[in-house]
């Protein structure tokens, strides 16, 4: 049940998924006019007929029963799903890879969205070619799109305050970011961003509401800063066609400065996010995600700041999944106590300074998301991890899985070269792994078997 301080917030209509559901119940009306009942064919249509649609979001507020009572769930086991309250739904695939339960649903997580000035130098080159007004920064982030099209729900992490859309833009060490990078990231498919990080206090509550007021503009959901403290105490929940997701997120740390309130960033403390969790349970998520902004720069590790953190969360068995960013850096990924834990997404886009091959790269992580009986537990039947760089020509985004590098041997067309594309997909592998995480459940991801 949503609690009485429920915000939803529609869609933009520009948004590619609120297109696809247009299109989808235009294709279905065409269909019953000529007399034709079933439901159409293609796209993200499952046995339901409700893949395909767009994500729906509501924020839910602290729940009559408070988000203090005790965890649902045992210990280090996700409670059941809320929607043992509702009929028994027919059997919903969600969009990726075969289903493996009655219902799945399935998320894409990037990195941290971080812009240094070659970045919005390149989108203005970019826009003059493809003749766009300012800046455009959809050619670097374009590969992306084939891999979230494959996802229920894709969610960025959005590091630094955005500026106006003229400017003045500034990079390190206070970030004031062009809002334009929200126009591609809403074009190649993403649904919601955390915005919680160090970074989102460098230009005081002024930059917090401008970057908020920006995502809002362009549809997109978010959580981990706020323009009240009413808004502040709600929980984000995104609807997709077989489950409800909820996202709580937090940083470890604001680089020394104090905003005017402390509702405003959410900061890491686990009891607070598992007191989160648990309101998001009561009031209706079936998978809830932590994201946790913390860790050491530039390192292949995760510290124990994060580890203690990641698995106290998994211990309170109120969190489906938990991953992380802010190392700029590909980070392990473990399974803890039940709950896979992704510890460091990398980039999805930077230009450092700092001359370290780490943070050239990232991971995108899809997590399939299933439960097998109605009323349930979900859990991740699948999480798949896609390396990638951003180290090549022109800053573009482009994966180095092995299918992709195979591609690219066809073709010619290298993120960076043969060998040193083939080094980052063996460098974030043995990453990735190093905690044990390779299995029939964590394994490359490999679009081209899909």
């Amino acid at each position: 049940m949503i609690g009485p301080e429920t915000q939803v917030r529609g869609r933009d209509p520009r948004s590619r998924r609120a297109l696809a559901k247009k299109v989808a119940a235009l294709t279905v009306a065409a269909l019953l006019l000529a007399g034709c009942t079933g439901a159409p064919d293609g796209g993200r249509t499952g046995q339901s007929g409700a893949a395909g649609t767009a994500p729906t979001a509501e924020f839910a507020g602290p729940s009559a029963e408070g988000s203090g009572a005790e965890g649902s769930g045992t210990e280090g086991e996700a409670p059941p799903s809320s929607s043992t309250m509702e009929p028994a739904p027919e059997v919903t695939a969600g969009a990726g890879p075969d289903c493996p339960g009655s219902r799945c649903a399935t998320v894409a997580m990037t990195g941290d969205l971080l812009l240094h000035e070659e970045l919005w130098e390149q989108a203005a080159a970019d826009a003059r070619r493809t003749g766009t007004p300012g800046l455009d920064f959809e050619p670097i982030l374009a590969a992306q799109q084939q891999y979230l099209d494959t996802a229920d729900l894709a969610i960025c992490q959005l590091e630094t305050p955005l500026a106006d859309e003229v400017g003045p833009y500034s990079g390190y060490p206070a970030f004031n970011a062009p809002p334009q990078i929200l126009d591609a990231a809403t074009a190649v498919g993403y649904d919601a961003c955390t915005t919680a990080s160090n970074h989102t206090f460098d230009y005081g509550t002024a930059g917090l509401e401008r970057t908020l007021a920006s995502l809002d503009a362009r549809g997109l959901e978010h959580t981990g800063s706020y323009r009240s403290e009413a808004e502040s105490g709600g929980v984000l929940i995104v609807d997709t066609p077989a489950a409800r997701v909820a996202v709580i997120t937090a940083a470890f740390s604001l680089n020394g400065l104090v905003p005017e309130a402390p509702w405003q960033v959410d900061m890491l403390d686990p009891q607070t996010m598992i007191a989160k969790a648990k309101q998001a349970r009561a009031d209706g998520a079936d998978i809830v995600l932590g994201a946790i902004h913390a860790g050491d720069e530039y390192t292949n590790y995760a510290n124990p700041q994060q580890q203690q953190t990641a698995h106290a969360l998994a211990d309170s068995g109120e969190f489906s999944l938990i991953y992380g960013h802010h190392s700029h850096s590909v980070q392990p990924m473990e399974r803890y106590n039940g709950t896979w834990i992704v510890y460091g997404l990398g980039n999805s886009i930077a230009a450092h300074a700092t001359p370290n091959i780490l943070n050239t790269e990232g991971l995108m992580v899809r997590a399939q998301f299933a439960q097998h009986d109605v009323g349930g537990t979900w859990e991740v039947a699948r999480l798949d991890w896609l390396p990638a760089t951003f180290a090549g020509p022109e800053h573009r985004w482009c994966p180095v899985s092995a299918d992709a590098l195979e591609a690219a041997a066809e073709s010619g067309e290298w993120c960076i070269s043969k060998q040193e594309d083939a080094a980052s997909r063996e460098r974030t592998r043995a990453t990735v792994e190093s905690m044990g995480a390779a299995g029939d459940v964590a394994h490359e991801w490999l679009l081209g078997d899909e």
